[in-house]
């Protein structure tokens, strides 16, 4: 399965492609958008078409994007969220399915500890997926991203009953976590 991470921001948009084959992930491509200063209407298109280029270029099944958290500035996070809104919006228009985690989720998913600097997260997603040097922080959130759903995938599903798994794992969600 080929995931496409999204770190979403108005000034550099975050991407990270991996490919998951059941617990062995590689990495397929990373980067990031760069968002020019100016009115919203024009960086928004910026993001949406920059995502549809990515998409274009490595064909992802599936893409996850991280949700946007309450800032102390609350003119930041509804821009912050105009800006994932664009780039949501270029994924489901090329079909994908889209799945969303907190940076808490991610960040305990990748490094183990839900408040982990982001000097932690690229250290994680370097030893990971095998990089020869550590990403910058917005493509390093973006595979971070995408390395959180290859490894709750699975468990996702069977904990939805979606699967073999979940008989004999007894698992499944209550208020957003698995018991």
């Amino acid at each position: 399965m080929r995931i496409l991470g999204i770190d979403p921001g108005l000034r550099a948009t975050g991407f990270g492609v991996i490919e998951a084959d059941g617990p062995r992930l590689t990495y397929v491509a990373s980067g990031v958008i760069r968002i020019a200063g100016g009115p919203l209407p024009p960086r928004l298109k910026t993001i949406h078409d920059g995502i549809g280029e990515v998409i274009r270029e490595y064909r992802p099944d599936v893409a996850v994007a991280e949700i946007v958290f309450v800032n102390v500035n609350p003119q930041s996070t509804l821009l912050l969220g105009q800006a994932r809104g664009a780039a949501i919006t270029a994924l489901v228009v090329a079909g994908l399915a889209v799945h969303e985690y907190t940076a808490l989720q991610v960040k305990q998913a990748v490094v183990g500890y839900g408040r982990a600097a982001k000097s932690q997260v690229q250290a994680m997603v370097q030893r990971l997926l095998r990089l020869p040097g550590q990403p910058s922080t917005d493509a390093a959130d973006a595979l971070a991203c995408a390395i959180c759903h290859a490894n709750a995938g699975g468990l996702a599903a069977a904990a939805q009953g979606t699967s073999p798994l979940a008989a004999r794992m007894g698992m499944r969600i209550r208020r957003g976590r698995m018991v």
